[in-house]
């Protein structure tokens, strides 16, 4: 999907308007006159151009203003976008047409969905709201079972439509008893990866499955697994996440709560995938390796979502932007604090 906000990043030149308003540019020369030289003819004042700092502290108060102000501007736009027609990659065009025909938006912009944002799109959607205008549509068009049902209803500020089309009937011979392989990117510490390590050997013992532990995922990649202090990176998606006792994203703040098989989880939905965190990973006992276990074939580590039915979101009133669809709220007091502080340096400079 498209967006401007890192042309805002292009404003950064303006940094150079305070420096060339702090340096001392025309001095004018104090002339005087002299007794020996009062007959003589007059001569313009001189003028002299001089490089001189002052005023260092408001200087530098007034590039973070504006290095804070094109920050903001990058991190929270103004919605600037109307009415949408979201298409998922390789739908069928002639059917798109005749729904967006059919749904009177035949003037709307059409854009493409990312391919990391099309099974998680109505938490997308959820998280960037703010970029549409008050008055905007969005219709979404896509192939059934590509866009998944998120544990929780969301709720829209704008009336959101979900277009299905029906899959093609097709004749499938049953599959072959084979060993189904799993890949596991785990992504933990030191002293822990040797539980985990061991809590998926234990899941490898089974005769149906096999657990492929690697560092990093790839798009073959099924079970995340993050242990670390720190957050994950934004470039790492998967259909299932797990979170042991370190770092959680925002979406698990105030996230529900869940008992399966004697393991409390706390679960929610973004658009990197379906996240569950839980304090009782890694597994220190064989009850809790086979709770785990459990567990796992419980939440349908392959596909673990729901296929979203098509279905009409209405716009409802008061619905506020996520917290953690709004990051620049702190840039904003930040804003704030220094056009305070500038106000108050050059008041003082001036008296």
């Amino acid at each position: 999907m498209l967006s401007t906000q890192a042309l805002w990043w292009l404003a950064l030149p303006v940094l150079l308007l305070p420096i060339w308003w702090h340096r001392q540019k025309r001095q004018r020369l104090k002339a005087e006159p002299l007794a020996t030289a009062r007959f003589l003819p007059a001569a313009a004042p001189e003028q002299l151009r001089v490089w001189r700092w002052r005023d260092l502290l408001l200087l530098l108060l007034r590039c973070l203003l504006l290095l804070a102000l094109i920050a903001w501007l990058a991190a929270t736009v103004l919605p600037w976008r109307g009415d949408t027609v979201l298409l998922a990659r390789g739908v069928d065009q002639a059917w798109a047409g005749q729904r967006i025909a059919a749904s009177g938006f035949g003037a709307a912009r059409r854009e493409e969905i990312a391919a990391e944002a099309l099974p998680h799109l109505l938490p997308w959607l959820r998280q960037h709201e703010y970029q549409w205008r008050g008055d905007a549509r969005v219709l979404v068009l896509a192939d059934a079972g590509q866009v998944a049902m998120p544990a929780r209803l969301p709720r829209f500020a704008h009336a959101v439509r979900l277009e299905l089309r029906p899959a093609p009937a097709v004749a499938t011979a049953a599959p072959a008893a084979t060993v189904a392989e799993h890949r596991v990117a785990l992504a933990t510490t030191a002293a822990r990866a040797p539980a985990w390590q061991a809590l998926f050997a234990a899941f490898n013992a089974g005769a149906d499955d096999r657990y492929v532990l690697t560092d990093e995922p790839d798009a073959a990649t099924e079970l995340i697994v993050w242990d670390r202090p720190q957050l994950p990176p934004h470039g790492w998606h998967a259909p299932l996440w797990w979170f042991g006792g370190g770092a959680t994203p925002p979406e698990l703040a105030g996230a529900p709560t869940l008992d399966i098989n004697g393991i409390k989880l706390r679960y929610a939905d973004s658009a990197r995938g379906r996240l569950w965190a839980s304090d009782a990973w890694p597994a220190h006992d064989a009850e809790t390796a086979r709770a785990i276990f459990a567990t796992l074939n419980a939440l349908d580590r392959a596909a673990p979502d729901y296929p979203a039915p098509a279905q009409a979101f209405a716009a409802e009133r008061g619905v506020g932007v996520p917290v953690e669809a709004s990051p620049a709220s702190w840039i904003g007091w930040l804003l704030l604090a220094l056009f305070s502080l500038e106000r108050i340096l050059t008041h003082a400079r001036r008296r």
